[in-house]
């Protein structure tokens, strides 16, 4: 009889221990995966938490693949974060997907929360920042593809950036949270060439920094001042557009994180990004104009990082 009960306690927690490595393994960070693995890992997500989780397709890509992301909760008041604008900025992928899964894991109260890992296909999977215009035979930088009243690539010259700005209208989008590498920051709009740089909303930004940084400690700020204008962007399109909450998160201090350092990154942004959505105004701005004037002179120290 002991050895039967014995026999049984063993059963159950080697079925724990490896039930406990399997999901561990699903979950896994790594340096850097390709877009069918980004794919699994959502997939993974839905598998196991899907009475929290949903997949869903945001748009076609220029690579011919569906841009693919992750529905979390059923809340009202729907936010995103959106990860790889730029493709090399893999990192970035990695913190996403991560939230994707914590949040799934624990919902935030009243909220929808859409994630998109990749948005750059094509430059994920090459390791290469732009992205190649299927339709136009060259490539662009997905941020600097929106309308802006100081500059453009485009716009709207990719079908990501596309479709990204068609889904933040379809679904009310309120705050958003946009991820790339690397220089330890989170900032706000105004990201133009212009010495205005002023929403009228300074204080809520700043809020809304401050919380989202009190675990990484990065610098916080106006993203021109502390890094530089670039024209085009995808945070101040979506404020200057529809009055959402954008921020930008700049991860880390490198394009080609270690595992560790991506293990790093995910630690002190993750909880920033939870608390950020948190705290965030339930409700858009009202007033999200530029109103100011185009200094070109600013948008030279846009470096565009390789």
């Amino acid at each position: 009889m002991k050895k039967t009960l014995l026999l049984f306690c063993w059963g159950l927690f080697t079925i724990g221990v490896f039930a406990g490595q399997t999901q561990a393994s699903l979950f896994e960070v790594k340096a850097m995966r390709n877009y069918k693995g980004v794919v699994e890992y959502l997939d993974n997500i839905v598998k196991t938490y899907g009475q929290n989780a949903q997949e869903f397709v945001l748009g076609d890509s220029d690579s011919g693949q569906k841009i693919i992301g992750v529905k979390v909760g059923n809340g009202p008041v729907n936010n995103l974060v959106v990860a790889t604008h730029h493709g090399n900025e893999y990192g970035s992928t990695e913190v996403a997907l991560r939230f994707a899964y914590t949040v799934a894991v624990k919902p935030i109260a009243g909220q929808t929360i859409w994630v998109v890992p990749v948005l750059n296909i094509g430059g994920y999977n090459a390791g290469r920042r732009e992205e190649m215009s299927s339709t136009r035979g060259k490539s662009y930088d997905p941020n600097r593809n929106y309308p802006s009243p100081c500059g453009t690539e485009g716009p709207f010259t990719l079908k990501s950036t596309a479709a990204l700005a068609r889904f933040i209208v379809e679904k009310n989008i309120v705050a958003s949270a946009t991820l790339h590498t690397f220089y330890p920051a989170v900032t706000y709009p105004w990201g133009l060439s212009t010495k205005d740089l002023t929403t009228g909303y300074e204080s809520i930004f700043k809020g809304l920094v401050q919380t989202a940084a009190a675990d990484s400690h990065y610098k916080t700020g106006n993203t021109t001042d502390l890094i530089y204008a670039a024209n085009g962007s995808f945070e101040d399109y979506a404020f200057m557009q529809q009055g959402i909450w954008s921020l930008l998160f700049e991860l880390g201090s490198t394009h080609n994180p270690s595992p560790k350092q991506v293990e790093d990154m995910i630690a002190v942004n993750v909880p920033g990004l939870r608390r950020m959505m948190e705290s965030a105004p339930a409700q858009r701005a009202d007033k999200h104009s530029f109103t100011g004037t185009c200094d070109r002179s600013r948008g030279r120290a846009d470096r565009h990082d390789e």
